[in-house]
């Protein structure tokens, strides 16, 4: 496994110190690919709307996983359906979510703009706006978000129905309930999906790929969905600059590293252990 996880980074890591593009010769730049990434404005684009989208997509899609875990948690009937009935979108491949996305809300044929057209209002191009094109990609990765509630779920069914028991004894309603005991005992299993949420955000690609390829090219419109895995790609294999695609891949790791260890340090302020509550 260490072969597997370190042979590619320290490759990567090499590969960036070299100006190289696959097919000629090697040379030696040093720390120059580095530097480029640095002064890059369009590297700064890439990172601003990769920090939007993460901003925005790994909250609010932990707080919509939170509902599913909870509405799966529910004692019914029938409930191994339910569960699976939230589950399901989860499962629909990434790419085929966004292809459909873009047939949908084509400004001349698609569905969305033919029924509001029906019903007398405006066709609109909601792919066409940098910043809606963004938010259209944040709304597709909570898609997504059965992944995270499965782990929710498994979170809640952990905690002792004790507790619950003892708070409604104690005249605790389900909000309070819900604050004072459901949330702490669910900080462990928060703060994993918080991570894993900011490193899935940092690496968003599928979405805009698809997306920015159905409204006139990779990063379009005007760059506002040029995230940086995106841009990344765009080096590697549009203009062949594997020596700056492997520094802007390593400096992702480092960045995705550091903000991780941040998360995790915090966390020692908010995440509770503690089983019984106390």
């Amino acid at each position: 496994m260490l072969v597997f996880i370190a042979y590619p980074l320290i490759y990567s890591f090499a590969i960036s110190l070299t100006r190289y593009s696959g097919m000629a010769d090697i040379t030696w730049v040093g720390f120059a690919n580095y530097v480029a990434a640095f002064i890059d404005p369009l590297v700064h684009t890439a990172v601003g709307n990769t920090l939007f989208y993460a901003v925005i997509a790994v909250p609010v899609g932990i707080v919509i996983a939170i509902v599913i875990a909870i509405a799966m948690n529910q004692d019914v009937r029938e409930i191994g359906w339910y569960r699976t009935a939230l589950y399901i979108p989860s499962l629909i491949p990434t790419f085929a979510l966004a292809f459909i996305f873009v047939v949908l809300v084509n400004p001349q044929t698609g569905l969305v703009n033919q029924v509001m057209k029906l019903v007398g209002i405006p066709a609109t191009n909601l792919l066409g706006d940098p910043t809606t094109a963004k938010l259209v990609i944040v709304a597709l990765a909570q898609m997504g978000a059965g992944n995270a509630a499965l782990i929710f779920l498994a979170g809640l069914r952990g905690i002792p129905k004790t507790l619950y028991e003892a708070a409604r004894v104690d005249g605790a309603g389900p909000l309070r309930q819900f604050f004072a005991l459901t949330l702490p005992l669910l900080s462990p299993v928060i703060l994993f999906n918080l991570i894993t949420g900011i490193s899935n955000g940092l690496q968003v690609f599928t979405e805009a790929y698809v997306i920015s390829s159905g409204t006139g090219g990779l990063g379009s419109p005007d760059n506002g969905t040029l995230f940086y895995m995106l841009y990344l790609y765009k080096n590697a294999f549009s203009y062949a600059q594997l020596g700056f695609a492997s520094a802007m891949a390593v400096l992702l790791f480092l960045a995705g590293m550091i903000l991780s260890g941040l998360v995790y340090w915090l966390s020692k302020r908010f995440v509770n252990y503690d089983v019984t509550g106390e």
